[in-house]
């Protein structure tokens, strides 16, 4: 068995961000926070924008549940955010049929359950009726026959691809357009937030919004509705008062109005088809939240202590999430091991599950290199004995090294070592990792013709 050589980890060639110092956090640190999770159909999943950010940012923990990692889902139309890009607005801009498709899945969440076409049309017209603000529109105004110049489209692509180029790393690429509300009604959570209307202006256009009317949401699911004052007691049984603002509750919706203009050339009227945006409320509200590994929030907790982990408002103990996770995982105590080594050593492990391997080990994060190893994890005893997670044929780990070596990722097996003398009592706790060691093997592909030109250089 040769030596293993170290490889340098292969950085990307675009990296649209900075780097920020990770975990754990400086002792001299006044304000030592301590983030919140919350357990969900067997996940974990962190709601607070704020913690989002921070889990993120620093350490690269999680994934966005709508996007590919980094959780930056919008709902904006990137063509539309370049064509309006002298708006200064932090308000998303969509098109007409979005918006459209938007208020249909409100109308059919309404309608399953159990209201009738009166009352779902009525409340659903006073809620997306315009708001009582002057018409947004840019200094000058495209006209329908004459937007798509070719000055016009080439900076519209300009922007659009580094639109795109920004949000690589966190694809936003999931859009809604086909996904229906019986998909989405699972991502929607009570929001709160600042008015996005009041954090920007809009570029010389002053947008005045009158008193907004109360908010409602259907029972379990997060879309907004207005409180009509004629509802009786039976149509507000199933409505639960909800808080305003947050996310996306104001949307630009870009829609064709008529203008009437004369000409000098011609003395009638003349209707002019002109594109403006319009705001209005976002009736179907779609919100990303952060979705922690077993093994990340366990990390969290127990070698960080900067997590607390509630179900059911009751927050989880160490000893208690070790037993959970290993319940609904069970596997939990020999991947969680394998990660906490890796991250110990300043690795950010991922899941391996598209490359057919249990972790994946990046320098820094995915943001800025390539994984370098691709790692399968299996508990031995000191003899090297026991049941294997994952036994392989010759063939089958030929397969696997071939498909890591394609993707320029070396194979690497890491074996975690119990004593023969531990028994099953000492393993329910995290305590037991203070007796495992561990040896990584890296598995590489021998090519005869390769080694007979090392044999002959030498």
């Amino acid at each position: 068995m040769a030596e293993a050589v170290f490889h340098a980890p292969k950085r990307k060639r675009r990296v649209y961000e900075n780097y920020e110092s990770p975990f754990p956090i400086p002792f001299g640190q006044k304000d030592f926070r301590i983030f919140r999770a919350e357990m969900i159909n067997n996940n974990v999943i962190v709601k607070n924008t704020e913690d989002i950010e921070q889990l993120y940012g620093k350490g690269y923990f999680g994934k966005g549940i709508l996007s590919r990692s980094r959780p930056n889902f919008t709902i904006s139309d990137p063509k539309l955010v370049a064509k309006w890009k002298d708006m200064k607005t932090n308000m998303p801009i969509i098109t007409s049929k979005k918006y459209q498709r938007s208020v249909e899945w409100a109308t059919k969440l309404m309608r399953r359950q159990g209201q009738d076409e009166s009352t779902v049309h009525r409340i659903l017209d006073d809620y997306t009726k315009p708001l009582e603000c002057p018409c947004i529109q840019r200094k000058e105004e495209l006209p329908l026959r004459d937007e798509l110049n070719s000055e016009t489209v080439s900076k519209m692509e300009a922007t659009a691809d580094r639109e795109k180029l920004s949000v690589m790393n966190g694809d936003s690429g999931k859009s809604d357009d086909t996904e229906g509300p019986s998909k989405q009604a699972d991502c929607l959570q009570e929001g709160s937030g600042r008015d996005p209307l009041t954090a920007n202006g809009l570029d010389e256009h002053l947008v005045e919004v009158t008193v907004p009317l109360p908010q409602v949401h259907c029972s379990k699911q997060d879309i907004l509705l207005p409180q009509c004052g004629t509802q009786d007691s039976s149509q507000q049984g199933g409505l639960i008062y909800a808080g305003e603002g947050g996310p996306d509750e104001y949307v630009l919706v870009e829609e064709v109005v008529c203008d009437v203009s004369k000409r000098k050339d011609a003395p009638n009227e003349e209707l002019v088809q002109k594109k403006r945006l319009i705001c209005r409320r976002n009736p179907y509200r779609i919100f990303e939240y952060l979705q922690l590994s077993l093994e990340e929030a366990f990390f969290l907790v127990y070698a960080l202590g900067c997590l607390s982990i509630y179900y059911e408002k009751e927050p989880l103990t160490i000893v208690k999430l070790w037993k959970v996770f290993t319940v609904i995982q069970p596997t939990f105590r020999t991947t969680y091991m394998a990660y906490h080594y890796f991250r110990s050593k300043g690795w950010v492990p991922k899941v391996g599950l598209k490359y057919g391997t249990d972790l994946l080990l990046y320098r820094k994060g995915p943001p800025f290199y390539h994984a370098s190893y691709s790692v399968i994890i299996e508990l031995v005893d000191d003899r090297f004995e026991g049941s294997l997670r994952r036994p392989f044929s010759w063939k089958s780990l030929a397969a696997l090294s071939r498909v890591s070596v394609n993707v320029s990722k070396e194979l690497m097996l890491c074996y975690l070592i119990k004593p023969s003398t531990m028994t099953d009592k000492e393993m329910e706790s995290p305590e037991c990792m203070k007796r495992i060691k561990v040896q990584e093997v890296i598995l590489s592909r021998w090519v005869s013709s390769r080694e007979r030109s090392d044999q002959d250089e030498l």
